[in-house]
């Protein structure tokens, strides 16, 4: 207990070496929605202890919201998207992705999501060009002599830019296993015996069948999915910088990768001393409710209330879906607070309110709260982990799948399918997490772990960003395999010499004792004639 209290103290003491009165320049490269909400705890920290921060934004977005009153300066640029457009493109995906995705075969699945991802990689692209190539404003950043870029690589070019302005890079991401991000860029060993990949739906407790999947899923990322995509950003990179680059290489010049995982909810893996985990880092204690709010929560009596929401990226539901949840959570004994926009379900329950905002972190904190049903969001479970809240999942895409499962072999929650769960399973599945005391009991041990840090998550956050600015990087923390071919880094050079050597040893002692054979023999046969 010493030693942690002695490791917090010393932390806290240099991360407010800055906020003594020397405050340094952050430009930040974001991304939207969650990830936004995300980093926004981290400038916002940042800004408090004296540090002047600048946002890049496009004039066309969803989640930014420039405020008047915050110390975050925006620099808005042109974007080469309308808002018409991008909203086409935004819905498109996300139905594929809900509604049409789980439906296909193995390798359909894989075709259209490769599809889904290279359209949101033009999209992502397009914000990188219209950066770099608008002379105004990238004359404007090189004059500004920022001290680091924090950078969500979920949009690459924050690291391109880290590079034409020579300054170091912090990276803020959500642990993608078996992506090129951490494995190869960060130089993370991932074994895929016991890591399981991203999508794969599994824990780290695998059998042989399973293991074999997570190989057929590695070989996909590796050697086919990801590999396409990187060669429109490779030659973007080129091109920038008028030499040949790629984006693995880029990315792997980060000084540090702060991700947004924690080991309540994370499975154990091998990390890097340039890798901290700060899962969790947006959560906080409960602030009082709005009035209509809370009247209705205290109306829900000794049965409590149950909070439901898909995330700020789900708009509208189908009808049909909307009212199977509606008619589920009508026959639960709890009051429901519903995030939800569109048609009323025809439905819905007396005892269910629809909400187009809900402050859900405090909710979770609220002493009624029973349940939480979401769509396994990284920041919606830690804030149920946080406050100790047992979790109904029913992932909708990308890492969310992944999420469940850790929710569910954590022993917090239970999972449902989206689009073959009836209105009965949701019921049931309420009920079981409401009344089996187990899964308040495994989500309050893994809220004892969580708050169990000598250090809050986003205090490690903010410390290492200013670490990186007071010593100008952190090169002094990246491994020697950045420097290394994918051969030498497998030791399959030295495999090769060493099979070399054998085959070598093993032909020429077959050779001499041929030879040695070959003259006994004939000296033999010449005495006895």
């Amino acid at each position: 207990m010493f030693v942690k209290m002695t490791a917090a103290l010393l932390l806290l003491q240099l991360s407010g070496f800055f906020g003594s009165g020397s405050g340094g320049k952050v430009l930040v490269w974001p991304a939207e929605f969650s990830h936004w909400l995300n980093l926004k705890r981290i400038l916002d920290e940042l800004v408090k202890k004296g540090h002047e921060v600048t946002v890049l934004i496009p004039s066309v977005s969803f989640s930014y919201k420039v405020e008047d009153i915050s110390a975050i300066e925006f620099e808005i640029y042109p974007s080469s998207y309308d808002m018409d457009g991008l909203q086409e493109i935004f819905r498109e995906s996300i139905n594929k992705h809900i509604y049409e995705l789980p439906k296909l075969s193995f390798w359909r699945y894989f075709l259209m999501l490769q599809e889904l991802v290279w359209v949101g990689s033009d999209y992502t692209e397009s914000l990188c060009r219209d950066v770099v190539f608008n002379k105004e404003l990238m004359a404007k950043l090189h004059n500004s002599s920022f001290d680091v870029i924090l950078a969500d690589p979920f949009v690459p070019c924050g690291d391109l830019l880290a590079e034409i302005l020579q300054i170091p890079l912090v990276f803020s991401l959500r642990f993608f296993h078996g992506s090129t991000y951490e494995k190869y860029s960060g130089g993370l060993p991932l074994p895929p015996s016991y890591v399981p990949p991203a999508m794969s739906e599994l824990s780290d407790r695998m059998t042989f069948m399973e293991r074999v999947q997570t190989v057929i899923y590695v070989l996909c990322f590796d050697f086919w999915f990801q590999t396409f995509n990187e060669k429109k950003w490779n030659q973007l990179y080129s091109e920038v910088l008028g030499r040949p680059t790629t984006l693995v290489e880029m990315m792997g010049k980060a000084d540090i990768w702060l991700i947004r995982t924690y080991w309540d909810l994370e499975f154990p893996h091998p990390f890097l001393p340039n890798f901290d985990f700060v899962g969790g880092l947006h959560c906080r204690p409960a602030k009082p409710l709005p009035k209509d709010i809370e009247d209705f929560v205290q109306s829900s009596g000794e049965h409590g209330v149950v909070v439901f929401s898909l995330g700020s990226m789900v708009r509208n539901l189908t009808e049909e879906r909307a009212n199977v949840i509606a008619a589920g959570l009508a026959q639960i004994p709890q009051k429901v607070l519903w995030r939800f926009e569109g048609k009323k379900p025809d439905t819905l329950g007396s005892n269910t309110r629809l909400y187009k905002w809900i402050p859900q972190n405090d909710l979770l904190g609220h002493p009624k709260t029973r349940a939480f049903i979401t769509h396994g969001g990284t920041n919606g479970l830690y804030e149920a982990i946080y406050h100790g809240v047992p979790v109904v999942g029913i992932p909708l895409f990308g890492d969310q799948f992944d999420n469940v499962v850790h929710m569910k072999t954590k022993g917090m929650g239970v999972r449902l399918h989206f689009l073959t769960m009836s209105s009965t399973d949701l019921l049931n599945a309420v009920k079981t997490v409401t009344t089996d005391p187990s899964y308040k009991e495994n989500v309050m041990r893994l809220s004892r772990i969580h708050h169990d840090q000598p250090v809050k998550p986003l205090d490690r956050a903010v410390f290492w960003v200013e670490y990186v600015m007071r010593n100008k990087g952190a090169k002094h923390l990246r491994v020697a395999a950045h420097d290394l071919t994918w051969f030498q880094y497998h030791s399959l050079d030295v495999i090769g010499f060493l099979l070399g050597c054998v085959v070598t040893v093993i032909f020429i002692t077959t050779k001499c004792c041929l030879f040695c054979c070959q003259k006994f023999g004939s000296a033999g046969k010449k005495k006895r004639e």
